[in-house]
């Protein structure tokens, strides 16, 4: 800790400034924040903790040992590499492209101008579901609703009609290449961390989602496309932004901090 007016910030004179400290090079303060949040420091349960962004972190908790690593799972959830980019406007998660959400059914909802990155994991995964896309991610050129144009092959989510735009909502093979590189990188994330301590997926008692994309993912989707383990969904819980949560519990509470300071000898590095 120390006094905020000494690094320039404006504030009350008797201000403290207090940063916790990066576990490692990729693994930075905002982690320590969200495990202390989720309560994965506390825990005699084997826990995974996933904190997704355009660098997703991963904590295992495991016998009082807590392996963590960090992954470079890219732009995907941000939506602004997407053909159909609709951050910071009007969030939609992908229209009906499987049996159970039919194409042309009536979702009342704002016309759609776009895809974020939470919806093409969504499309991804009812797209496989459906036969649109292969276990390669190629989309099928033969079904009704894939066409070819100036993009490439794409996959048609909203007719022009029933946009906000006038234009058809589709999503392309680049798109799903987004979303294949997140769940490469993420998902090998999870499995090494897994390996290091000697067990599988199956002797997970929890898995938490956080992070602001993690708010946002479906589940389902994750687990189907690969990106999630695949555990009963009982297990899974998601915890938004634990790690703006954390950052107030270490600012408000001297045992907090303490029991920062005690972690160290219970980590094992990977990034």
């Amino acid at each position: 800790m120390v006094c905020a007016a000494e690094i320039g910030l404006q504030l009350d004179s008797d201000a403290t400034l207090y940063l916790p400290p990066n576990i490692a090079g990729y693994v930075g303060a905002d982690h320590v924040a969200m495990l202390l949040a989720s309560g994965l420091a506390d825990t005699t349960e084997t826990v995974l903790a996933l904190d997704i962004g355009t660098n997703t972190e991963i904590s295992l908790s495991h016998e009082g040992s807590i392996w963590s690593c960090s992954t470079a799972s890219g732009p995907a959830f941000e939506g602004h590499t997407s053909t159909m980019d609709a951050r910071g406007a009007r969030r939609h998660r992908a229209p009906a492209l499987s049996q159970r959400r039919l194409p042309g059914a009536n979702h009342r909802r704002a016309a759609p101008i776009g895809i974020c990155g939470s919806g093409i994991l969504d499309a991804v995964a009812q797209g496989l579901e459906a036969g649109i896309i292969d276990e390669r991610g190629s989309l099928a050129k033969d079904h009704p609703l894939v066409a070819r144009t100036e993009f490439g092959p794409t996959c048609l989510l909203v007719p022009a009609g029933r946009a906000g735009h006038g234009r058809d909502v589709v999503f392309t093979r680049s798109d799903v290449n987004e979303i294949q590189l997140a769940k490469g990188a993420i998902r090998a994330g999870e499995e090494i961390l897994l390996k290091e301590a000697g067990i599988g997926a199956a002797d997970l008692d929890s898995v938490v989602v956080a992070g602001a994309f993690g708010t946002y993912l479906d589940i389902e989707s994750a687990i189907a496309v690969g990106l999630l383990v695949e555990v009963g969904r009982e297990r899974y819980r998601q915890v938004g932004n634990a790690a703006g949560r954390g950052a107030e519990q270490l600012l408000l509470s001297r045992e907090r901090r303490r029991r920062r300071r005690a972690w160290p000898s219970a980590f094992d590095m990977w990034s």
